[in-house]
């Protein structure tokens, strides 16, 4: 059997998978990030909330884990410690190679993840061969939920005519100027938190000036990200990740607008590599 691992942050999904791709088991534990956490953070949650859900009699021969902070600085400690709390054959590759993996298999592409962060690359069939940085929700993450959730907040605060709109955001997220730049300034994950806008906004995107301002958020990850790569022309773009999928028509049309070919747009990864790991 194989154990395969997607992990952000937050959570952690693991499926246990036989020879021919069937799911013997699945489940969920607290998320695992090498940038985050420390080594006993990470071995208490595999011994205590992981390996004792496990059947007595799994033969696990080898496990697959992708994630969030998996960077190649990160990859041999992580690689360590689950090496010893699983078996000899372990793999930890980043959140970017999951997603191209599970929606490239072995073909070239432009691969993007567009969920609370967002990120992209030129996947070359086997790996990840050129990154644009995305440089993380102050500096970058064009496209991504933190992006949608900044551009919603200086349009709804900072142009006086879409005050109506801007207290009825109020009202629907249980907020107050305050307590919104508290969260933003002084409470821990603010891209979360900004991410978070992100239903109000597809709620309410029948409005001019909130689909407008979607299409330039999506258009400012594509020009800024996707044309950096010099394939951009040859492959198409495959995308993962709830925001790309959430917002699917929006984002179809801001690329057909840009002249950007577009692939697979899949929720989450976990099915694509289920696949990938089948073969």
């Amino acid at each position: 059997m194989k154990l395969i691992a997607d992990s952000g942050s937050t959570t952690t999904l693991w499926k246990v998978i036989k020879d021919n791709g069937q799911v013997a088991m699945e489940l969920a534990t607290k998320g695992i990030n090498p940038y985050f956490q420390t080594r006993q953070e990470i071995e208490e949650e595999i011994q205590f909330q992981l390996l004792p859900k496990f059947p007595y009699y799994f033969n696990i021969d080898s496990l697959f884990f992708y994630g969030s902070g998996c960077t190649p600085d990160k990859i041999p400690f992580l690689e360590n410690i689950l090496e010893g709390c699983f078996i000899k054959h372990v793999e930890v590759a980043s959140d970017l190679l999951a997603a191209a993996r599970a929606v490239s298999a072995y073909e070239k592409g432009i691969i993007a993840i567009l969920g609370t962060g967002s990120n992209s690359c030129y996947y070359d069939g086997y790996s990840v061969v050129d990154n644009v940085s995305p440089l993380g929700y102050v500096l970058g993450d064009e496209g991504s939920g933190a992006a949608l959730g900044k551009a919603l907040i200086s349009m709804l605060f900072k142009r006086r005519e879409y005050a109506s709109l801007k207290n009825q955001f109020l009202k629907e997220m249980n907020l107050t100027v305050p307590s919104l730049v508290e969260s933003v300034y002084r409470k821990p994950f603010p891209n979360r938190f900004l991410a978070s806008f992100t239903p109000f906004i597809l709620n309410h995107i029948e409005y001019p000036a909130i689909h407008q301002m979607v299409i330039q958020v999506f258009k400012s990850f594509i020009n800024l990200n996707l044309k950096q790569y010099s394939q951009i022309d040859d492959y198409p773009v495959h995308f993962v990740g709830s925001v790309a999928y959430y917002f699917k028509d929006y984002l179809e049309e801001a690329l057909q607008e840009c002249g950007v070919k577009i692939g697979k747009i899949v929720k989450d990864p976990m099915d694509g590599l289920v696949l990938y790991h089948s073969k």
